[in-house]
């Protein structure tokens, strides 16, 4: 699933392609994207519309529009967004919604396992977007302190890895970031979450915010499904650390890496770096 940084990347790189063009025509080819409203209703609303403005809040992409609504999307396992410039560019054969400029091209919701959402909303009503209304601080804020974090931790039994994952903690954090941080704050992700001293705290606080916000400079993580709005891989996978590389070296000292089940999802860690 994409996270934090491939979605800010879409973000970023959607922002100079899509705003003020007037929308002349919506296509919906895979019906479920759509939430909580009839597709006539959907398209209805949007025709004439332009996007104002596109913001993030975690993995959620939210495009402001007139008339005070906006449309809130999230990419799930592998949706893209892509922008094409020529509208007449052969189509995905997953594409599961389309927002067209007329001469000024369009915008596609690719999507080949087909969990992406849509959400047609008005302005901030986010009650019935599940998950969207319960997001915790955002990483790259500067909410997000160390003393934040430390309060957060606090008598929390769960395991590090697991609370980081947790949304309504930080929101946009993802398996592979969450491996990538406790690596290099040294803190094995079945610490609990409230055993953290002090310092691994700061070490951990600083490790989440550099390796986001290397993943951004690297236009995010392509393993296999994501892109950018322009439809191109990013590159952060070649600066990994450790995610994804069971039974290779360790980086930092040159032990074996391990790896094991940790909430629920499969987690990446140097036994000798990373002390349990």
């Amino acid at each position: 699933m994409p996270e934090l940084p491939e979605v800010e990347t879409v973000r970023r790189s959607l922002l100079p392609v899509v705003l003020n063009k007037p929308i002349e025509a919506v296509e919906v080819p895979y019906e479920r994207i759509v939430q909580q409203m009839e597709i006539p209703t959907f398209q209805e609303q949007l025709l004439g519309q332009s996007f104002l403005d596109l913001s993030r809040r975690g993995k959620y992409l939210i495009f402001s529009l007139e008339r005070g609504l906006e449309l809130v999307a999230h990419l799930r396992m592998t949706g893209k967004l892509i922008y094409y410039s020529d509208s007449a560019i052969p189509r995905a054969k997953h594409t599961s919604a389309i927002f067209n400029f007329g001469s000024q091209g369009e915008l596609r919701f690719e999507d080949v396992r087909k969990f992406g959402t849509l959400d047609l909303v008005r302005e901030g009503e986010y009650t019935q977007i599940k998950g969207l209304d319960t997001l915790g601080v955002e990483p790259l804020s500067q909410d997000f302190t160390w003393q934040f974090l430390e309060d957060a931790v606090k008598n929390r039994s769960a395991k590090i890895k697991g609370f980081l994952l947790d949304q309504r903690h930080i929101a946009g954090l993802g398996n592979i970031y969450v491996d990538e941080s406790l690596f290099m704050a040294q803190i094995h992700p079945e610490r609990t979450a409230q055993s953290l001293k002090r310092a691994e705290i700061k070490r951990l606080h600083q490790a989440i915010q550099e390796v986001l916000t290397e993943a951004i400079l690297g236009q995010g993580t392509t393993l296999r499904d994501y892109r950018t709005g322009y439809g191109r891989e990013g590159s952060f996978q070649n600066r990994l650390q450790i995610y994804g590389k069971k039974g290779e070296k360790c980086p930092r000292c040159g032990v074996d890496l391990e790896h094991k089940k940790v909430a629920g999802r499969t987690s990446h860690y140097c036994p000798a770096c990373q002390r349990e």
